[in-house]
């Protein structure tokens, strides 16, 4: 059967009006056509939604062999491509006005650029952020100003001394606003200039200023694993509200429209961080469907801390975007569902060298020394991903093992083999502070001394 589609501008409708901040307007809308009638139509046009994972409800009116199919939802999208318009991805979020302005190039009229001030809040996972207008471009974090914010209003300060300050730390290039303008990783102090306790920056800079330390030139690849929830039913993007998909197995690595569900969503934030100059170095789908994986690195030190956050916050503000929830729950579905992980691949310089394998199993051999430490800095609620099925370990145990995925801490063949290279610590929740785990792993496995108490770090 034969479909003509096409992309019209609404007339005035009672029941087909986008809402928002700027008014209300009339929506948008495809228009079907068939012979066959308006059931077939009805069909197809579901089918369309499905293939895109679109579930924002959208006003369908019409009869017979005409359907008005108005997209109403600030969020909904459709690809015109498949409705034999033109190969675009269209978005019916906002006006034409908005939308120019939005894009508009502030170095065609100025030499101003706006830096967004990005910091982890009272939760120590909450990302927030705030901009400002710098006078020029800038080329690194040491010419750009201190700021403040209310610490009231994070959970970072009491109301009666709120004032917190921001100490730019690193800088990136914005994706959003594109052009000279950029993001700025900070950390928080008082005006006094201590840090704060939620600042786990600070303590990490430290460990890795330490001589000992810097020799070693520490390299860390981070696996982020998260999910991606439907924003009304908070459950996992593109399984049946209050149901299951089909049970894991053909998810991981999956392609199609019933194993990859959020995939442009995976991409734009690829992409993104490499614009942004963030060392990511891959995505993957994860074993339970409506997960996914990133990974940056290598990175060394405290900067691999300071790119994990901002990933985070780019992916936060595509699935804002997108009209996703994003969650590192560790374990956001119970039952026979796999948790998500921020797994740690790590090495020095030693271990890189030719016997380097001795020294990963000498610093392997220390991490099960302070198994308890580290576990309780892996990340909040890890007990329920801990649990020794599903790819991870018991957290009571350690273990370690040759391409052992279900160890605390993983050697590849391939590093067994060339006597050199890196080990994977398991063990940390998808929640877990980059800044926190990075810095514990260098200390444990560098500073501390086993042979006695006065020599630990």
């Amino acid at each position: 059967m034969k479909i003509e589609y096409q992309y019209c501008c609404a007339p005035s409708h009672p029941h087909a009006k986008v809402h928002s901040r700027n008014g209300t307007r009339d929506a948008p809308y495809v228009e079907a056509k068939a012979a066959a009638g308006r059931e077939e139509i009805d069909r197809s046009l579901q089918a369309e939604l499905n293939s895109h994972q679109i579930a924002t409800p959208c006003v369908i009116e019409g009869e017979k062999s005409v359907v008005r199919f108005f997209l109403t939802s600030s969020s909904f999208r459709v690809h015109c491509f498949s409705l034999g318009l033109h190969p675009v991805l269209f978005r019916f979020t906002m006006s034409g006005v908005l939308q120019d302005l939005l894009n508009l190039r502030l170095e065609e009229v100025t030499t101003s650029i706006i830096a967004e001030y990005i910091w982890i809040g009272g939760s120590g996972l909450d990302i927030r952020s705030k901009a400002r207008t710098i006078p020029g471009p800038v080329k690194s974090a040491a010419e750009l100003p201190k700021w403040n914010f209310d610490g009231s209003s994070t959970g970072q300060a009491p109301g009666d001394d709120s004032e917190i300050i921001l100490y730019p730390q690193a800088i990136f290039r914005d994706p959003f606003r594109r052009g000279n303008n950029i993001l700025v990783i900070c950390d928080c102090y008082t005006p006094q200039g201590v840090p704060i306790p939620t600042n786990k920056r600070a303590a990490a800079a430290e460990i890795f200023k330490k001589p000992e330390v810097t020799k070693e030139e520490p390299w860390y690849g981070i696996e982020q694993e998260y999910t991606l929830l439907q924003k009304d039913a908070k459950w996992p993007l593109g399984w049946p509200v209050n149901g299951y998909p089909g049970p894991q197995g053909p998810y991981y690595c999956g392609t199609g429209a019933d194993k990859a569900w959020g995939r442009d969503i995976v991409d734009a934030h690829y992409k993104a961080c490499l614009y942004a100059g963030i060392q990511i170095s891959g995505v993957n789908g994860e074993v339970m469907p409506g997960q996914w994986e990133y990974q940056v690195g290598p990175v060394v030190g405290i900067s691999s801390g300071d790119q994990l956050w901002v990933s985070r916050y780019i992916l936060e503000r595509i699935t804002e975007i997108a009209g996703v929830v994003l969650t590192f729950d560790p374990k956001p579905i119970e039952g026979d569902w796999n948790g998500a992980g921020c797994h740690t691949n790590y090495s020095t310089k030693s271990m890189r060298e030719n016997g380097g394998y001795e020294v990963i199993k000498k610093a392997i051999e220390k991490l099960g020394l302070r198994h308890k430490e580290h576990i309780a800095a892996y990340g909040e609620g890890n007990e329920r991903r801990l649990t020794g099925h599903h790819e991870t370990a018991s957290i009571n145990h350690f273990s370690w093992g040759v391409a052992n995925r279900g160890a605390s801490v993983r050697v590849g063949r391939e590093t067994e083999k060339a006597g050199k290279g890196y080990f994977e610590d398991r063990r940390p929740a998808s929640n877990m502070d980059p800044y926190v785990v990075t810095s514990l792993i260098a200390q444990t496995t560098i500073l501390f001394k086993p042979e006695g108490a006065a020599g630990k770090a």
